[in-house]
């Protein structure tokens, strides 16, 4: 997926069929709503904790795609180039981290 057409396609869905982008910090809300939703299927799924009936036919796929969409549309409200905003953190961490894990007694 190439992260700057994504934010493109966010952009003409929003314009399409959302009339606007929330604000902000309704934005940021939806966001941490959507993460909390991935965490519970997580902690139910793969964690200590038993998972409900009703959660079992919850797709965490479809929770991350939320996740994702809400980013870039918080990507797009504020100026952000997520594609190179990316590129330029994974050029950050290749070269602080590579030997930081490749030392790491408990990664081995």
């Amino acid at each position: 997926m190439n992260i700057q057409n994504a934010q493109l396609e966010v952009d003409s869905w929003i314009n399409e069929h959302g009339v606007r982008y929330f604000n902000e910090l309704t934005n940021m809300a939806q966001l941490t709503e959507e993460v909390g939703e991935v965490a519970r299927i997580i902690a139910r799924r793969y964690g200590e904790q038993s998972e409900k009936e009703s959660d079992k036919n919850k797709d965490l796929g479809e929770e991350l795609a939320d996740v994702v969409f809400v980013v870039l549309c918080l990507a797009n409200q504020t100026g952000v180039n997520l594609q190179e905003a990316f590129d330029k953190k994974m050029a950050l961490k290749s070269k602080r981290d590579h030997d930081r894990h490749h030392n790491n007694e408990k990664l081995k």
